[in-house]
C-alpha cells in the first residue's frame, strides 16, 4: 500500500493535468449550451483506458522498485544489475553509481592489502620481542631475589601484552585458523595454571583447583587464550585470599576473592575500551581484555558472564553447553 501512495504522488502532475483537461473541456460545453453527454461519453472511455493503462504502469513500477530494492544487499554486483534507463537523467545517475561503486572496490582493495600488511608486520614483531623476553627470562632464573622475581612477573605481563595483540589484530581477519575439536578441558586449564604459577607463588595467593572430566567442541588455541586472560584478570584484581576454579555443568567457573566489579560497571565491562572504576584507579587498564574474551567465546560458540560483589570477588563463567558455532 506505501507502495502505491509513493506512485501516486510520482504521478501527481499527470493526474491533476488530466482533471484539469476534462473540466476545461466541461466548461466549454456548458458555455456553448451543447449536451454534456458529448463530452461525459468520451471522457468515461478515456478514463476507462487511462485507468488500464495506469494499472500496467503501476505494476511495472513496483516491479521496478523491488528490483532496486533488492540490489540493496548486493552491492557488490550492483552496477550489472542496475535496470535499464528509463528516464532523462537515469543513465548519467547510473554511470555514477558505478564509478562510485569502482572507486569503492578499489578503496576497499587498498584497505585490505594494508590490514594484512599490518597482521603480518605485528605477527613478526610478536615472534621477534619473545627472543628478548625469552633471553631475559634466562638470565633472571639464575637470580633468585625480589628483584629478579619481580621484573620475571613483569616479563610475563609484556609477553601477555604482545599475545593480545596478536589476537586483536587476528580476530577480523579472513584468515584466522579456528579449529575446532573435541578437547577435554582439564589440561587446558593446567596449562594455563602452570604459566601463572609464578606470579601465584611470588603473590602469596592460594588455588583450589580439582582435576575434573570435561570435554567440549571448541578451538584449543583461542580457548587456551580466554582462560589466560581470565586467569590474569583475576590475579590483578587479587591482592589477597585466592582463586579457585571449578567445573559446575555447564559451566568453567573461574572465581576470585579481589575487589569486585562496581554494579554500574557490570552491564558494560565486555564493551571495547571500557574500563571503568577499577580501570581509573588501574592506569594500565587497557579495556580490550574481556572484549576479546566475549568476541572469541562467541565465535566458538560458547558464552561468557561475570557476576561480582564489590570487595567480595568475581567469578567468570564459561558456558559450554551446545550452541551453533559463528566464525563472525
Amino acid at each position: 500500500m506505501d507502495y502505491f501512495f509513493i506512485y501516486l504522488r510520482q504521478k501527481a502532475k499527470s493526474l491533476i493535468a488530466f482533471a484539469l483537461f476534462f473540466l476545461l473541456f466541461l466548461l466549454s460545453f456548458f458555455l456553448y449550451q451543447l449536451p454534456l453527454a458529448a463530452v461525459l461519453y468520451p471522457a468515461a472511455l478515456c478514463f476507462l483506458l487511462g485507468l488500464v493503462l495506469f494499472f500496467f504502469d503501476f505494476r511495472h513500477h513496483l516491479a521496478r522498485r523491488r528490483l532496486l530494492l533488492s540490489l540493496l544487499d548486493k552491492t557488490e554486483s550492483l552496477p550489472d544489475s542496475l535496470p535499464a534507463p528509463e528516464k532523462e537523467g537515469e543513465a548519467e545517475t547510473q554511470a555514477l553509481v558505478r564509478r562510485l561503486t569502482a572507486e569503492k572496490a578499489a578503496r576497499e582493495s587498498e584497505l585490505e592489502c594494508r590490514y594484512e600488511e599490518s597482521i603480518e608486520y605485528f605477527s613478526l614483531w610478536a615472534h621477534q620481542i619473545k627472543t628478548p623476553i625469552a633471553s631475559m627470562r634466562l638470565s633472571l632464573q639464575n637470580e633468585d631475589t625480589p628483584l629478579s622475581q619481580r621484573l620475571l612477573s613483569e616479563l610475563f605481563r609484556i609477553e601477555q601484552y604482545a599475545d593480545m595483540v596478536l589476537t586483536y589484530l587476528r580476530l577480523d581477519s579472513d584468515s584466522t585458523d579456528y579449529l575446532l575439536k573435541e578437547y577435554a578441558l582439564d589440561p587446558l586449564v593446567r596449562q594455563a595454571l602452570r604459566r601463572f604459577a609464578p606470579e601465584f607463588v611470588a603473590r602469596r595467593l592460594t588455588l583450589h583447583y580439582t582435576p575434573f572430566s570435561a570435554s567440549a567442541l571448541t578451538d584449543e588455541k583461542w580457548l587456551s587464550f580466554v582462560i589466560e586472560q581470565l586467569l590474569s584478570n583475576a590475579l590483578k584484581y587479587t591482592k589477597e585470599g585466592g582463586i579457585t576454579i571449578v567445573w559446575e555443568e555447564p559451566f568453567l567457573v573461574i572465581r576470585d576473592t579481589g575487589i569486585g566489579i562496581a554494579p554500574e560497571d557490570l552491564p558494560r565491562v565486555f564493551e571495547k575500551g571500557y574500563t571503568g572504576c577499577n580501570g581509573r584507579q588501574d592506569k594500565r587498564a587497557s579495556g580490550i581484555g574481556l572484549y576479546l574474551c566475549r568476541r572469541i567465546l562467541k565465535n566458538l560458540g560458547h558464552d561468557l558472564t561475570l557476576t561480582s560483589l564489590p570487595g567480595k570477588g568475581t567469578a567468570a563463567r564459561i558456558d559450554f553447553s551446545r550452541k551453533e558455532t559463528r566464525i563472525e
